[in-house]
């Protein structure tokens, strides 16, 4: 055999191994990944240093009517009374903090809201067409959000952006007056479902028409279980959104199938309205959904009765509401006895995930609560509100992968890091590395967002909580920010695109 003809065999062969061995598989995330870092108008917008604050804040939706009003003697406990003008200002300081993400943290996208009743101050019932609704909506907000768009791209950040991140026009839900005295409010928020549902539909609409040329990437909603839970069941200090009532099933059952339905509608309204590809990528809309997933674990796995209700927990807080947005399965009772609705299915080109904490399940023998569901057999009175276990991210993303088949977003996670002592740079290394992990075993994971950008009013709890990679100083007149530690760990895993190994060594991942 001459030297040429063993150099065309040995080719053959190496091209061979190859095509037909086993490939190692990629160190790190898909060429084109998003690393971003998200924040929410309503909890950033306020507390603008030079513009007035009729301005800079959002007076026309339930959450400002919510955190202002005198607080009720029931609720003082859970609200923090902190007022608007603590914010961090970002409707004034939004051109500089994109700037910072961009140069500073090695960011491509940055993850923010539109605030309806900042777009539309007034009632929209009965305006028809996107003409009519551009005739009532407020210019000065959508220049203002159009000007928003061109920092975002001036600073090479993509923007995915929500559409309602729990905040309601007052003129839909009265928050005080529905917390108050849910039976005899009139404007009822969620309650009202046909008008909700119509009219979110049609902001929606609206919007991405107006802003399709700049927005490629949409979220409906944020967290609706969040709504839900601590809306019409058990609000707490950890948190209590409007309206804030306890144990009202009728009503969270009502809220939790018009947020379902809004979703739907949402997407439809977005896909026909938004027709412009804004980074010429060959798709005009990628229309998804914010949901906050917990790792959910029974106390004893050998106990049967934890086990169940382990699994009941994640169907209400996870699975009830996915199943029926994205295969038509609506289980309107809750009580595991879904209805196939096709007017739902299939409303999601990628699912959002928000993830911080691991919940642990006791079983109970009877339901708990039986006129939400009948398999709620477990203790709420036993759940950890916070445990931080990074390993569960991993086993989220892993189980909405084999369950759902969608492409997944990390829209949030993090933590409150107010004396930054590394709390933020072990977390953000932790879960990049369980969200790398989950790459490597098949996961179809496109972006990676750290909340928050910046210290912001975490509802009410106000400015309690400091998730923000940027300290905000909310006594100094020009709203401060300071880099935390976890900027320098934060680019480092962006720019590099995989979390790099001293850092993992560093940040044990073992957990």
């Amino acid at each position: 055999m001459t030297l040429t003809t063993r150099l065309i065999v040995w080719s053959l062969c190496a091209a061979w191994l190859l095509a037909c061995g086993e490939k190692p598989k990629p160190v790190g995330f898909p060429h084109g990944f998003s690393w971003g870092a998200a924040i929410s108008g309503f909890q950033v917008d306020m507390g603008c240093p030079t513009l007035p604050a009729a301005t800079c804040e959002d007076r026309g939706s339930d959450w400002y009517d919510f955190i202002t009003h005198p607080t009720p003697t029931d609720l003082s406990e859970v609200m923090s009374g902190d007022p608007p003008s603590q914010g961090p200002g970002h409707w004034e300081l939004f051109d500089a903090d994109f700037a910072r993400a961009s140069a500073e943290v090695g960011l491509n996208s940055v993850r923010f809201s539109l605030e309806w009743s900042r777009i539309f101050p007034t009632a929209t019932d009965g305006i028809e067409g996107f003409d009519a609704l551009y005739a009532v909506a407020n210019a000065d907000a959508l220049a203002h959000y159009h000007a928003m768009l061109a920092s975002l791209k001036a600073h090479g950040l993509k923007p995915l952006v929500t559409l309602n991140h729990y905040t309601l026009p007052s003129w839909l839900h009265d928050a005080v007056g529905c917390h108050q005295n849910l039976a005899t409010c009139t404007r009822r928020g969620w309650l009202d479902r046909e008008r909700a549902v119509r009219e979110i539909a049609k902001y929606a609409g609206f919007v991405a028409r107006e802003f399709g040329g700049e927005v490629d990437t949409w979220a409906t909603l944020n967290e609706p279980f969040a709504v839900v839970l601590p809306g019409y069941l058990l609000p707490s200090a950890d948190r209590a959104n409007p309206p804030a009532v306890r144990f009202q099933f009728a009503a969270a059952k009502q809220a939790f199938v018009a947020m379902v339905e809004a979703h739907a509608r949402m997407y439809d309204a977005v896909k026909e309205a938004d027709i412009a590809d804004a980074d010429n990528d060959g798709t005009a809309a990628e229309v998804g959904l914010v949901y906050a997933v917990p790792q959910t674990r029974p106390k004893n796995p050998d106990n049967i009765l934890d086990r169940k209700a382990a699994e009941n927990v994640f169907y209400l807080y996870t699975t009830a509401f996915l199943d029926a947005v994205i295969r038509g399965q609506l289980d309107a009772d809750l009580k595991k006895n879904p209805q196939t609705r096709p007017d739902l299915e299939g409303r999601m080109d990628y699912l959002g995930v928000n993830y911080y904490t691991r919940i642990t399940v006791e079983g109970t023998d009877n339901a708990t609560f039986p006129e939400l569901s009948a398999y709620s057999n477990f203790n709420p009175f036993t759940l950890v509100p916070w445990e931080e276990y990074p390993r569960g991210l991993y086993e989220v993303l892993v189980d909405l992968e084999e369950r759902y088949h969608l492409p997944l977003v990390i829209t949030e996670t993090g933590v409150s890091d107010p004396n930054d002592d590394g709390t933020g740079s072990r977390w953000v290394t932790q879960h990049a590395a369980w969200a790398q992990a989950a790459v490597k075993d098949g996961v179809q994971l496109r972006g990676f967002y750290y909340w928050s950008l910046i210290d912001n009013y975490e509802w009410n709890q106000g400015m309690s909580q400091r998730y923000g990679l940027y300290a905000v100083d909310k006594t100094d007149a020009a709203k401060l920010r300071t880099a935390r530690k976890t900027v320098d760990v934060y680019r480092r895993i962006a720019t590099a695109n995989r979390v790099p190994e001293d850092l993992a060594a560093t940040y044990s991942t073992d957990q």
